[in-house]
């Protein structure tokens, strides 16, 4: 078994934690953090877990989630460790699990991005520790599934990236398309977390949708990060700089992300454009293997995904325009969060990929 903790159990990312690990079969839940509830029962501050049948000490089975258990400030030693702390946060209470032998999977973005100087530009404060950003592996397992298995931290993607590094390294790595991409994601507004403000407010969000960080979201140089990379690991590296517009949209949902990507195909001279079915192929071939990401041949709804750790992906090619048009879509707290951190940790901890995970999108 397993021992588990988790860093910031209060936030929803933490509670989507609890959520998806009471039907582990390997992992149990040891101890919980989070400073502004510390002190109360797990079940005070999450009512939803008075669900979980109350074992009686004569039973004495095994319970992956304690809804009894008290929230303290610090946690107690465990095998693994999911850090759920806001950047710069996160990275200071990393550096200390990993010195204690813990195994990691860290949600924030503090260990994401392979450049130093590039998370300081977009986080704009010095990295706390930079000395593991070399010893962290990006935990997108459909890319990196062999160093996850062997990494003692795991930098857990973005959401926004997730869903759209999945949507285009198939046609990089294949070197169909130019480096000049533009990403349209749309999120639900639990992307924004559980603390509240005005943004999130019900009266400011239903029956409205808005773009923000028009100049630049942090999630961009992420996505141009792995991109890049699946080009190269792919065997087209790209001839120049990658170009990418990524402009993020909330929408009024509770959960989601629906990307729509478009990229520019090669056109070289003599040779016909790739058809819509042949690109098809090329990704069925890409994802033949994963268990969560799924080629479709219809435009995917956020609703399939919902409460899954599935990534539904639509390639289209417009020929008129000579352009991939790539839709993905997943739920935001579960494969953009949650959902992959458990993914990552099965991998870890030698577990089947797919532990605790095998479930369908809610519908409707």
């Amino acid at each position: 078994m397993t021992t588990v903790s988790i860093v910031n159990v209060t936030s929803y990312t933490g509670s989507e934690l609890l959520r998806l690990i009471v039907q582990h079969p390997a992992f149990e839940v040891i101890s919980v953090t989070g400073r502004s509830e510390a002190g109360k029962r797990l079940v005070e501050v999450f009512p939803f877990l008075r669900a979980l049948t109350p074992v009686s000490s004569e039973r004495r089975e095994r319970r992956p989630v304690d809804p009894e258990m008290v929230i303290v400030e610090e946690p107690a030693p465990s095998d693994l460790a999911f850090v759920c702390l806001p950047h710069a946060a996160a990275a200071e209470a990393v550096v200390k699990l990993v010195a204690a032998g813990t195994k990691v999977v860290d949600l924030s973005a503090d260990f994401r991005l392979h450049d130093v100087a590039v998370y300081e530009e977009w986080y704009k404060h010095i990295h706390p520790a930079p000395d593991l950003l070399e010893q962290a592996v990006y935990g997108l397992c459909e890319r990196y599934r062999e160093d996850v298995r062997n990494a003692t931290l795991v930098a857990n993607p973005g959401c926004h990236t997730t869903t759209s590094i999945l949507a285009l390294s198939p046609a990089f790595a294949a070197g169909i398309v130019e480096p000049n991409v533009i990403v349209d994601s749309k999120t639900g507004i639990s992307g924004g977390g559980r603390k509240p403000s005005l943004g999130y407010h019900f009266p400011e969000q239903n029956d409205d949708a808005s773009a923000y960080s028009v100049t630049g979201h942090r999630h961009m140089p992420e996505i141009a990060q792995e991109v890049v990379r699946a080009a190269s690991d792919g065997g087209h590296p790209l001839e120049r700089e990658l170009r990418i517009t990524f402009i993020p949209h909330l929408v009024p949902m509770t959960r989601g992300i629906l990307s729509t990507n478009y990229v520019d195909l090669k056109v070289v001279s003599g040779q016909p454009l790739p058809t819509t079915e042949e690109v098809r192929a090329l990704y069925e071939q890409y994802y033949v293997d994963e268990p969560f990401v799924h080629v479709v041949d219809q435009p995917p709804h956020t609703k399939w995904a919902y409460g899954s750790n599935h990534c539904f992906i639509y390639p289209i090619i417009d020929q008129r325009a000579q352009r991939l048009i790539v839709v993905s879509c997943l739920d935001n707290l579960v494969k953009g969060a949650s959902g992959q951190a458990i993914q990552n940790a099965n991998l870890l901890c030698g577990l089947p990929e797919t532990a605790g995970l095998a479930v369908l999108g809610v519908h409707p």
